[in-house]
């Protein structure tokens, strides 16, 4: 099952010539200190308008928005309605029929529902798509060619047959999703067009925690999302040796993604074998990074570096330590207790701390000279 999070990010992912067009509606229940309910419009996996139905306010994230809801004043009209008057009410009692079907009496829960389109702008194809996910599962999908619900969870199953049965409410959301969806989707990439068709390509760094870790390329600020990143060996790209990540967003609206390769059985002489290949959409120029290792980063310290001055201080503050016990001890045997006792020993402490500081500090620029 996939989380809400691979939800958000990974589902209906755009290929070469396609556009996609996605709402997410997210409802919380028992959770006093968040939002109940909120609410996103992402256009090829670029977030474009957010909505927070508690503050009933509407984020545009860009200035060429506007003017797609100036063309279609209908359009913002049924923002405001789907941010915070039907939606929202919706939203809760849809939870509380979740709750029902699952047997739950109370706690946190998560509603979020997915719908949108895509659009192939050189075939003119449209897929449209609706889904609900509820506490990091999916829960229920429409099938559009059906047109009935289905479930993963058997407990939902009255649910689905209840909502079967609002064949107007589905026809309803069949003409959304294939006709209306996809009629904003393209005057959001004919308004947007520059800034939904750039091309960015990214900087490649290769990371390594120790080394003994896997080598990690990692590309990063590159737009669009639909691009590939593989390590390969004499040419031929490697398959049992990698772990690929997730294409991820970054604040910017550019992404980024990383594959990891182990190097563990990687004799040095085959180093130069190895290389790691960016591909960017609509470039024909790859990216090719070395596998070599003064182009490897790591903050990794060898952990004599760092104990070594640490160890020496301790054990002269130790030494110094317990010859001022000594001495106390000494002091007290010789001397009737009285008040000059008390400063003696507070001088002596005092002394002792100030010339364990001093010699940390000495050790510390001695090794800094070394190392330069």
């Amino acid at each position: 099952m996939r989380t809400l999070l691979l939800l958000l990010l990974c589902c209906h992912a755009s290929s070469p010539g396609k556009h996609s067009l996605k709402y997410f509606f997210t409802a919380l229940s028992g959770l006093p200190d968040f939002p109940e309910f909120v609410a996103a419009a992402v256009v090829d996996e670029n977030l474009v308008v957010h909505c927070d139905g508690s503050k009933k306010l509407i984020e545009l994230k860009h200035d060429w928005v506007e003017k797609v809801l100036e063309k279609d004043p209908h359009h913002m009209e049924l923002y405001s309605a789907g941010c915070y008057e039907q939606e929202p009410v919706a939203f809760q009692a849809t939870i509380s029929d979740f709750k029902l079907r699952l047997n739950q009496s109370g706690g946190v829960h998560i509603l979020q529902r997915m719908s949108g389109c895509e659009w192939d702008d050189e075939t003119g194809e449209v897929v449209g798509f609706q889904q609900y996910g509820y506490d990091g599962e999916d829960f229920m999908s429409l099938d559009l060619t059906t047109e009935t619900w289905t479930t993963p969870k058997p407990q939902a199953v009255i649910t689905k047959l209840r909502w079967d049965a609002e064949i107007h409410t589905i026809k309803s959301y069949k003409y959304f999703l294939t006709t209306i969806f996809p009629e904003w989707l393209k005057m959001y990439v004919a308004f947007g067009r520059s800034f939904l068709l750039r091309t960015e390509l990214p900087s490649v760094s290769l990371l390594q925690k120790t080394p003994s870790s896997p080598v990690s390329c990692l590309a990063t600020g590159f737009y669009p999302h639909r691009a590939s990143l593989v390590w390969r060996k004499d040419g031929e790209e490697l398959h049992e040796e990698v772990d690929h990540g997730e294409i991820l967003p970054n604040h910017d609206g550019t992404f980024q993604m990383s594959v990891d390769l182990d190097v563990s059985s990687v004799t040095p002489e085959d180093w130069s074998r190895y290389d790691c290949v960016f591909q960017l959409d609509g470039v024909a120029e790859d990216i090719v990074t070395k596998l070599e290792k003064d182009r490897i980063r790591s903050n990794w310290v060898k952990p004599s570096e760092k104990t070594a001055p640490i160890s020496a201080a301790v054990v002269l503050l130790a030494l110094t330590l317990i010859g001022t016990a000594g001495f106390i001890v000494y002091r007290k045997t010789k001397v009737k207790p009285t008040e000059e006792t008390v400063p003696i020993t507070a001088a002596v402490l005092a002394l002792t701390f100030i010339c364990a500081a001093g010699f940390i500090v000495h050790k510390k620029k001695k090794d800094k000279r070394r190392a330069l």
